[in-house]
C-alpha cells in the first residue's frame, strides 16, 4: 500500500502541472510580464540608474542600454556586492553567493537573493512532480533517496553566505522529504571526493535507495564502488531504484555504461540547473530536450552561436527562436545578472512549449581550422559509434592536434573505454561518419586535405578522475569538458602518463 505521503503527491503533482501548462501555454506574454518586473524592481539600484531603467519602455531600449556581459565585465559591479554595498544589481544584498570557479579571474560569486533562491528549489521539485503527474510513479517518495553534491557547509563574506550551489540548496531539502533524504549531514561535509564516496557507500549499501541524483559521472564511480563492495549490480543491491535524476552533462555517453551496472533501464530525469538560475527541466519522458522555465524571473535572449563574436550580433527573444539553431543564452535575473552570457549554448527542440537541449559551451569547441565542432556533435558521433560497435565508454575530450609530428593535423579523441574496440579502425570510421554528416566543415577540411581523419588515445582505467584529481576538480559539479580548442587537458594527460 502506498504511504499518505505518495498518494497526496499525484494531486499536487497535478496541481503544479496545470499551472506549468499556464505559463508555458502563453510563453511570450510570461517572458514580457517577467521583463517589466525585472526593470521595474531594479530600476533604483546602482546599475539601474547607470542604464537608465527609468527610460526603459520596450526590449529595443532594453538592448541598446544594456550590453552583453560575462562575469568579467560584471565584476566592477559584482564586487561592490560582495564588499557589502547595498542595492548595486538588485535591490538590498544578496541572501547567498554561489562560489564558482572561473576560467581567468579565480573565484566567481555568484549573487542569490530572496527572489531568485525560491525558483531553484521550485524547479527542482516540480521536474519530480511532472514525472509523477506523467507517469502515476510515486512510490519513490517512501524510500530513500540520495543527491551527490558538494558540501553544505557554507563560508560567510561581509554578513552573506557563501558556498558551492549544491551545497546551498542542500539546506532547502523540504521538510517530508528530509527523512528520506541520504547521506547524512555528516557525510555531506566530507570535503575529499573519495573519502566521502566510500562512506557514502557504508551508509547507503543496506538502504532502500528508489531517487539516485547527480553528474553521472560521479553517480558511475558511486555505482562502481558499491558494485565493488558487494559484487552485486546495483539494481540487485536496490531493488526499487527506479528513477536517475542528472544534469550538467548529456547523458547518452554514459547510459550503455549505466544499464550494465544497474543491470535494468530505469527512468530518468534531466536537470538545467546553474549557479546563475535554474534554467529548464525535462517535463515529459518521451519527448526530447527541457522545458525552459519562462516564469522564474529570468529574462531570456538569444544570438546565433556562429555569429556571436560579431561586432553588435542580433539578439532575439523568444518569439524569433528557431528549431535546430546553436544559440548562446543571454539571462538577465532576479539575482542582478543583466544581458549575461552564461556561455551555454543551446539548441531548440520544440516550440509549443518551448524546450532546449544544451549543445555546448560558446568557449568549448574546436575550430583550428574554422571547422567549428561543437560538444553536442562529437557527444553525437560517441553515441552512434557506440551503438554501431556494441562499445561502452567511460569517459572522453578532444582537442587538436595541430602540429604533429609528421602528417596533417588532426583531432585527438582521449577515450577510455569500458570495453575497447576489436576493430579500432571500424570505430573511427563510425565516429568519422557521424562527425562529418553533422559538420560540413568538418567534412569539407578532411575531404580538402587540410585535416586528416581523427586518432583516438586510449586513456588507462580512471585516467580522468586521475586527470580531474590533479587540477582539484574531483566530484562535486565539477566535469571534463567534451572539447577545448587548446592543448591544455591533452598536455596533461600525457605529463601525468594517463595514456595507454
Amino acid at each position: 500500500m502506498p504511504s499518505v505521503k505518495a498518494a497526496l503527491s499525484k494531486p499536487f503533482a497535478k496541481y503544479i502541472a496545470k499551472r506549468i501548462k499556464k505559463w508555458s501555454s502563453k510563453p511570450v506574454e510570461t517572458q514580457h510580464n517577467v521583463f517589466k518586473n525585472l526593470i521595474s524592481e531594479a530600476k533604483h539600484t546602482v546599475f539601474g540608474k547607470d542604464h537608465n531603467f527609468s527610460e526603459i519602455k520596450t526590449y529595443e531600449d532594453f538592448k541598446t542600454a544594456i550590453p552583453i556581459r560575462d562575469y568579467e565585465e560584471l565584476k566592477p559591479y559584482v564586487e561592490r556586492v560582495v564588499n557589502g554595498e547595498e542595492d548595486v544589481i538588485w535591490k538590498g544584498k544578496p541572501i547567498y553567493f554561489a562560489k564558482t570557479s572561473g576560467t581567468t579571474s579565480g573565484a566567481k560569486y555568484i549573487p542569490i537573493t530572496k527572489e531568485s533562491m525560491p525558483t531553484h528549489v521550485e524547479a527542482a521539485r516540480n521536474a519530480i512532480l511532472m514525472y509523477i503527474n506523467e507517469t502515476g510513479n510515486s512510490k519513490f517518495v517512501d524510500g530513500k533517496m540520495i543527491f551527490l553534491q558538494g558540501s553544505p557547509v557554507l563560508e560567510e563574506k561581509n554578513g552573506i553566505k557563501l558556498g558551492r550551489l549544491s551545497g546551498i540548496v542542500a539546506h532547502y531539502v523540504p521538510k517530508y522529504l528530509q527523512k528520506n533524504r541520504m547521506p547524512s549531514l555528516e557525510t555531506n561535509c566530507i570535503e575529499d571526493w573519495e573519502t566521502k564516496v566510500e562512506a557514502i557507500v557504508e551508509e547507503t549499501i543496506n538502504e532502500d535507495m528508489r531517487i539516485i541524483s547527480g553528474i553521472p559521472s560521479w553517480v558511475q564511480m558511486y555505482f562502481e564502488k558499491l558494485i565493488e563492495k558487494s559484487d552485486k549490480q546495483v539494481g540487485d543491491i536496490f531493488k526499487n531504484f527506479n528513477l536517475f535524476i542528472f544534469g550538467g552533462v548529456n547523458y547518452e555517453p554514459y547510459k550503455a555504461k549505466f544499464e550494465n551496472l544497474i543491470g535494468r533501464k530505469v527512468d530518468s530525469i534531466e536537470l538545467y540547473p546553474a549557479s546563475e538560475g535554474f534554467f529548464a527541466f525535462q517535463d515529459k519522458q518521451n519527448e526530447k530536450g527541457m522545458l525552459l522555465q519562462l516564469n522564474s524571473g529570468i529574462f531570456y535572449e538569444f544570438v546565433e552561436a556562429e555569429h556571436f563574436y560579431e561586432d553588435n550580433p542580433l539578439r532575439i527573444t523568444i518569439a524569433d527562436v528557431k528549431l535546430g539553431v546553436n544559440y548562446v543564452m543571454i539571462i538577465s535575473t532576479t539575482a542582478g545578472l543583466w544581458a549575461y552570457n552564461i556561455g551555454d549554448t543551446v539548441e531548440f527542440t520544440s516550440l509549443k512549449p518551448y524546450r532546449v537541449i544544451v549543445s555546448g559551451r560558446i568557449k568549448h569547441f574546436i575550430s583550428a581550422f574554422g571547422e567549428h565542432v561543437i560538444g553536442k556533435e562529437v557527444e553525437q558521433a560517441l553515441k552512434e559509434a557506440c551503438i554501431d560497435t556494441s562499445i561502452s565508454v567511460n569517459e572522453f575530450t578532444v582537442a587538436p592536434q595541430i602540429n604533429p609530428t609528421e602528417g596533417l593535423p588532426y583531432h585527438e579523441w582521449f577515450i577510455e573505454f569500458e570495453n575497447e574496440p576489436e576493430n579500432e579502425h571500424v570505430f573511427i570510421e563510425a565516429l568519422e561518419k557521424s562527425l562529418q554528416h553533422q559538420n560540413s566543415y568538418y567534412f569539407d577540411l578532411i575531404n580538402g586535405k587540410v585535416l586528416r581523419r581523427l586518432k583516438i588515445t586510449k586513456i588507462k582505467k580512471e585516467g580522468f578522475q586521475t586527470y580531474m584529481k590533479s587540477i582539484g576538480k574531483l566530484g562535486g559539479q565539477n566535469k571534463i569538458p567534451r572539447l577545448s580548442n587548446d592543448r591544455k587537458i591533452a598536455d596533461i594527460m600525457y605529463k601525468l602518463n594517463l595514456t595507454k
